[in-house]
């Protein structure tokens, strides 16, 4: 383990909850309440590694955060997978940020908990204590068998489905995005409108000589500086790296070399993440105004004008754009043409979509279920205490958590196996088993000897 990641420790998946933490005060010696919360810090990576802040029975779970049942679920065409809980200390820590891919989904902390959970079966995967207490704590990126998050003013890359860290990097600026990474390179934004890039391979050939993080500058690629702060997670894959400044342009520089390929501008800054589908980046500027350009050259493919200012990223699922304007409802349009297929103006957040139903929720927190061809509500859940609410556009499962870290997985009702929307090749072989010996199939018996 990086001796260098500060108050880091691995908790395992069979720990149990320390439930009385008023023995701590009776422990000799500690007079003063200097001495006790010094101890505290202290001893704090062994009383993670003897059990989690939350983990709860199925009962504590139903009393205390009201548990989805599958008859509530069932109401809107769901059904519930599973549920979990999060490392966490519900009297102090808050979510920072829930990050979902194909494989895991992240639950990071204030504190600086992460808990993976397997996204398909909710298995708690791991548990790791990154940094000082508090840090600032960036979106978690993943590639299949990686993921990195930033913390504070370090970057941290962990297996996928261990939670062992692999090596730590010091950045050379402050950060303002989390990071984006590709086959060959690691990518993050500043406050001082930097994007900086990091060869993955030097970085491991660092971690193998045990130079890290002493020498992470010699993994250093290049650095491109924009007139204004990075707002938004550099998009790596490809040739270019596109990624869109306070100073309301997008800039899409080469990943080898860092040479301009282009520089979209706007009339306002940027500050909505942007999203990737195909050969089109969709991207909001506070000019009121959603584009569609080619992602390869800039031109603009089509734009749309909401009047009003959009901070929430665009979700694309196959043909259907979801556009959700502050105070605007949800817009529906088509990916190609930018034409709009319908509005619904009672929506706030974008939540997922599952068949020919699309969910999402309401200013009351409802979960609502929606008719992905018409936009009009056929179905309502209040589960206002489940404030978190994770945009999915990669599956058709929904996650869903409360403010002290429960976790509960919903599905359509009958897709025991997952929908890949983003990357539909990712989506697991299903296993074909052999026929029982003596036994063949019909359509491959011999016709009958008619002699």
């Amino acid at each position: 383990m990086n001796a260098d990641v500060l108050g880091t420790a691995v908790i395992p998946v069979e720990s149990r909850r320390f439930a009385n933490w008023g023995v701590l005060a009776s422990l000799p010696g500690l007079r003063s309440v200097v001495w006790f919360r010094r101890a505290v810090w202290a001893i704090l990576p062994a009383l993670l590694l003897a059990g989690s802040f939350g983990d709860l029975t199925p009962v504590q779970a139903q009393q205390t955060s009201g548990l989805i049942t599958q008859d509530q679920a069932q109401a809107i065409g769901l059904e519930r997978a599973w549920w979990g809980q999060a490392v966490f200390n519900p009297s102090r820590d808050k979510i920072a940020h829930i990050v979902i891919d194909e494989d895991n989904l992240y639950v990071q902390a204030t504190s600086g908990h992460v808990t993976a959970f397997d996204a398909e079966d909710g298995r708690k995967l791991w548990a790791v204590l990154l940094g000082s207490n508090d840090d600032p704590m960036f979106p978690i990126a993943a590639n299949e068998t990686e993921c990195i998050v930033i913390v504070g003013t370090k970057m941290v890359c962990m297996q996928k489905r261990t939670g062992k860290i692999l090596w730590t990097l010091r950045l050379p600026g402050a950060p303002s995005t989390g990071a984006a990474l590709d086959d060959d390179h690691v990518y993050y934004g500043t406050l001082n409108g930097s994007v900086y890039a990091f060869s993955l391979k030097r970085i491991r050939e660092l971690y193998l000589e045990q130079r890290l993080p002493q020498w992470s500058y010699d993994a250093f690629v290049w650095k491109y500086k924009a007139a204004g702060e990075i707002t938004s997670t550099p998009i790596a894959g490809g040739r270019l790296v596109k990624f869109a400044s306070r100073d309301g342009s997008v800039y899409a520089v080469s990943a080898r070399d860092r040479r301009l390929a282009f520089q979209f501008e706007t009339d306002a800054p940027i500050v909505a993440p942007m999203a990737l589908s195909g050969r089109s980046l969709y991207l909001a500027s506070e000019d009121f105004t959603f584009y569609s350009i080619d992602a390869e050259n800039g031109s603009v493919n089509w734009d749309f004008s909401t009047g009003l200012p959009i901070r929430k990223a665009p979700h694309v699922v196959g043909n259907d754009l979801f556009v959700t304007p502050d105070r605007g409802g949800m817009y529906c349009m088509s990916t190609s043409a930018g034409t709009q297929r319908w509005w619904n103006k009672a929506i706030t957040q974008f939540v997922a979509v599952g068949g020919n139903s699309v969910y999402a929720s309401d200013a009351n927190m409802n979960l609502l279920m929606l008719s992905r061809s018409e936009g009009k509500v056929t179905g309502s859940l209040p589960v206002r205490h489940y404030s978190y609410r994770v945009a999915n556009d990669r599956t058709d499962r929904l996650y869903l958590s409360t403010a002290n870290g429960t976790v509960v997985c919903l599905r359509p009702t009958g897709r025991p196996y997952p929908t890949f929307h983003r990357y539909p090749d990712r989506l697991p072989l299903m296993p074909e088993f052999e026929p029982e010996p003596g036994t063949e199939p019909a359509a491959d018996n011999p016709p009958a000897d008619g002699n």
